[in-house]
């Protein structure tokens, strides 16, 4: 799920950026990373890019004389958020359709939960509200956060309009698993 990477690259500056010394500020150092990683946003072996949490090091400038830009190679660390096949996750119902629901989970958007996945629950459609019920009670409908398994995961480049982006097979077959009351819901007020 979550994890702390030490990874490396470069960042470019223009010569005129530097200071007097010929130095780069490191909070310049680090601005430029976070929009280099918001670019990037994920990769298939680190996962989602979140932050950066600590720079190692900064070497020697090396001018690049076609841009006239001056890159620097840099060392650092960054959390990130791997979704893997097993792994528990939270997330919350964005959507609903008769054969399943979309979650958000963090960075995540395409997290799938087949209405296959879903035991004792049971599609249910009033009105303009759609729900998935089980004979408890429990209602999987929007808004609502489900604890789920994350039961497979897929990355993809480029998949429509989705870049760079992980797609997750959701699951509820399992101990614990379904809606959750979070603190402060309408649920536990008496």
């Amino acid at each position: 799920m979550f994890r702390e990477l030490e990874l490396r690259g470069r960042v470019g500056f223009p010569i005129n950026s530097l200071d007097g010394n010929g130095l780069v500020a490191h909070s310049s150092v680090v601005t430029s990373l976070l929009k280099e990683l918001l670019l990037v946003k994920s990769t298939k072996d680190h996962g989602y890019f979140l932050a950066i949490t600590k720079l190692k090091s900064i070497g020697n400038g090396e001018i690049e004389e076609e841009s006239s830009d001056i890159f620097f190679p840099v060392a650092f660390f960054c959390r990130t958020f791997l979704p893997v096949k097993g792994d528990v996750m939270l997330g919350v119902v964005h959507k609903i359709y008769k054969r399943g629901v979309f979650l958000r989970c963090g960075p995540m958007k395409f997290v799938y939960l087949s209405a296959t996945k879903m035991p004792n629950f049971h599609y249910i459609r009033r009105k303009t509200q759609e729900v998935f019920m089980n004979d408890d009670l429990l209602r999987i409908e929007n808004g609502v956060v489900i604890r789920f398994v994350v039961f497979a995961v897929s990355w993809r480049k480029k998949h429509w309009d989705a870049e760079r982006e992980f797609f997750v097979l959701a699951s509820l077959e399992g101990d614990c698993l379904g809606p959750v009351s979070l603190p402060g819901s309408d649920e536990l007020d008496s």
